[in-house]
């Protein structure tokens, strides 16, 4: 089973890439996602996270199949 891993935006500029599949592991969080997409890179400040399409926190734990995406903050007018 395996978790898809999205980076947007700006994000998949500075990483190279904008989605990562990675292998599922019991009790993957949010964060493990960051870490295997990026290898191990420091999280970039006010980086938001989503599951599914829902905001969620870096401790969140995945599923077999789910769905991260990793995005800057939107701003506009």
């Amino acid at each position: 089973m395996s978790v898809k891993v999205k980076l947007l935006a700006s994000l998949a500029d500075r990483f190279g890439s904008s989605e990562v599949e990675l292998r599922f592991a019991d009790g993957m969080t949010v964060r493990d996602a960051w870490d295997g997409a990026t290898h191990g890179a420091p999280l970039v400040l006010n980086t938001l996270s989503a599951v599914n399409y829902e905001y969620c926190a870096l401790p969140t734990i995945l599923k077999p199949g789910d769905e991260v995406a990793f995005f800057p903050p939107v701003t506009g007018g």
